[in-house]
């Protein structure tokens, strides 16, 4: 049997991360054959590690204020800084989002070799656990077994999104087995789906829009698909959206659509009313909505009720999806290990000793563009902290 201080479940950006606080005598595993695989295919290749504009109301959970310490004190500022050290270009796109000029790769590169002598094992999975005091863990590997013996264990095994690369609830399966409660999880940052292909003549066209969910609305592209609709808007209502639910999407944000027609009609008025929405809108999103509601007639025959009812359904334009695409496509799992067991300063469970859960596991879900990136890093450094001061002290 052999024996280290520290075992971290999950080779993605919160376990290096928490590894390169923790250093030697770390055992980081991982059953894929590299580490930070979704770091490596995140932002079309390029990382979208951070956002300049973190706010803790940007985070969703059962506890609106637990993820505030760790985001406090690992900001995005000092991921940042450890970018730049490293020598990684990066710039800003929309919105905050700071991407590699290069590529992610780079970003793990960076983790691993902060990882410093922490030991990585790739291609190894846990098949079995025991808790004595100390954790001990059977480890399957194209080798055999080995066994191993750890005074804390650190879980940061992700959710259940893009199970096509390996994704499970093992975090929440170790979590119930020692007494934590697990909050329901969903798909989150995901598209949404209608029955009989509503959109799949017009899939592949985009737009912006206004995409409301309850009281939350995201102002950013929407794209419609074979499936349904996706696009940043609405991979961030998705995480606000529940089943049965309406959306409720404004076609024109930014536009004053009853001024523009009724202008339209006294300049215009010849023009007929797709033609003018065709100026405004994709030619075939018109023609889908015309085939909805009725944009007959000429903008001089439209009177002021027409006017106010099409700026009415136009800017808030009823869509109820049946569903989502689920977690094949959802970038991130919303809920996980509820935070009522968990030290917010230091990610250790409050039931056993030695035991922590960081990144994606735990039930704090950030928006799109980099926030749960951040969540990665600052939890990941939380926990690293805390167990390095602990072998100190």
């Amino acid at each position: 049997m052999e024996n280290v201080a520290t075992l971290i479940l999950g080779a993605g950006a919160a376990g290096m991360m928490c590894a390169a606080q923790t250093g030697p005598d770390t055992l980081v595993i991982d059953h894929a054959k590299a580490p930070g695989e979704k770091i490596r295919i995140s932002g079309g290749g390029r990382c979208n590690f951070t956002n300049l504009d973190i706010r803790p109301e940007r985070f969703l959970g059962e506890n609106p204020h637990f993820h505030k310490s760790a985001l406090a004190r690992y900001t995005q500022w000092d991921f940042i800084e450890a970018v730049s050290r490293h020598g990684i270009a990066w710039h800003e796109k929309t919105l905050g989002q700071l991407f590699c000029d290069d590529s992610a790769k780079q970003i793990i590169a960076m983790l691993r070799a902060e990882m410093g002598g922490a030991e990585l094992a790739l291609r190894t999975r846990l098949v079995d656990l025991t808790h004595d005091g100390d954790f001990v863990a059977t480890l399957e590997h194209p080798g055999g077994r080995r066994v191993v013996r750890a005074h804390r264990l650190v879980v940061a095994t992700g959710g259940k999104s893009i199970p096509k690369m390996g994704a499970t609830g093992l975090a929440y399966d170790i979590a119930r087995r020692f007494g934590h409660r697990v909050t329901d999880t969903r798909p989150a940052l995901v598209p949404l789906t209608f029955p009989d292909g509503r959109f799949g003549a017009i899939a592949g066209v985009s737009a912006p829009a206004t995409v409301r969910a309850g009281d939350t609305a995201f102002d950013e592209g929407m794209l419609f698909t074979h499936r349904g609709i996706s696009g940043p808007a609405v991979l961030q209502a998705s995480s606000y959206w529940r089943e049965g639910a309406a959306l409720e999407i404004d076609l024109l944000p930014g536009t004053d659509l009853a001024a523009h027609l009724a202008e339209g009609r006294r300049s215009a008025g010849k023009r007929a009313l797709v033609t003018e929405l065709a100026r405004l809108l994709p030619q075939r999103l018109v023609e889908l909505l015309a085939s909805e509601i009725d944009l007959t007639g000429r903008l001089g025959d439209l009177s002021d009720t027409r006017i106010a009812a099409l700026a009415a359904t136009l800017g808030g334009w009823e869509l109820r999806p049946t569903g989502s695409e689920g977690y094949r496509t959802a970038e991130v799992t919303l809920g996980g290990v509820a935070t009522d067991g968990l030290s917010s300063k230091t990610m250790e469970s409050k039931h056993v000793p030695g035991l922590y859960f960081i990144g994606e596991a735990v039930d704090v879900t950030g928006w799109l563009g980099g926030y749960n990136f951040q969540w990665a890093w600052s939890s990941g450094w939380a926990a690293g902290q805390a167990i390095t001061a602990a072998r100190q002290g």
